[in-house]
């Protein structure tokens, strides 16, 4: 269950409209531990040519999101935890913005109760000081 300002939202329904992803934050409730990151709605594949056609073919369909626990392997194990949409986000160059952003303004990486590892793959926890 995700939750934004303390609501359910368990449905694409719910979503506002226009919306490709969300910043979420995962809380650990038995340890306080937490996990910053963001989840696409939708899913986009780019498939080979119908017979005789040459154009490749896109096909977007809805992402498990409902289901979405995280790309950490750690937090995927927690049993106990409230899973919270931050922001939505509008287009998939926001969402990476904002999701640096909510790491950046949260001390991610000087935070020890924080899971987060790294930035966009160059800022490391271990090289901050």
């Amino acid at each position: 269950m995700w939750l934004y300002n303390n609501k359910e939202v368990t449905d694409i329904i719910q979503i506002p409209e226009g919306a490709v992803a969300f910043i979420y934050k995962i809380t650990n409730n038995e340890t306080t531990q937490v996990y910053y990151g963001k989840k696409s709605i939708y899913s986009t594949r780019t498939l080979p040519p119908l017979k005789g056609s040459r154009k490749k073919r896109k096909v977007t369909k809805l992402s498990r999101w409902a289901d979405y626990k995280s790309s950490n392997k750690e937090v995927q194990e927690w049993t106990d935890t409230t899973r919270e949409i931050l922001k939505w986000c509008y287009s998939q160059r926001e969402a990476t913005y904002e999701e640096v952003r909510v790491l950046m303004c949260n001390y991610a990486m000087e935070d020890e109760n924080c899971l987060n590892g790294n930035i966009l793959g160059r800022f490391y926890k271990g090289n901050i000081k």
